[in-house]
């Protein structure tokens, strides 16, 4: 069985990608893309699951 701890990182991790390649369509600037892809993918769940604790 899964742990909510890692379904909510897989679920934000699947989300900051597909993030990522849509905001290839919006901006040129790869500090903003990496930026949506590591705020989404690590600092979101990370601050949830902390909050959760």
């Amino acid at each position: 069985m899964v742990s909510t701890d890692s379904l909510t990182v897989t679920v934000f991790a699947v989300i900051g990608v597909v993030l990522w390649y849509a905001s290839t369509s919006v901006t040129d600037s790869s500090a903003i893309r990496l930026a949506v892809l590591i705020g989404v993918g690590v600092v979101v769940p990370a601050l949830i699951n902390q909050y959760r604790a």
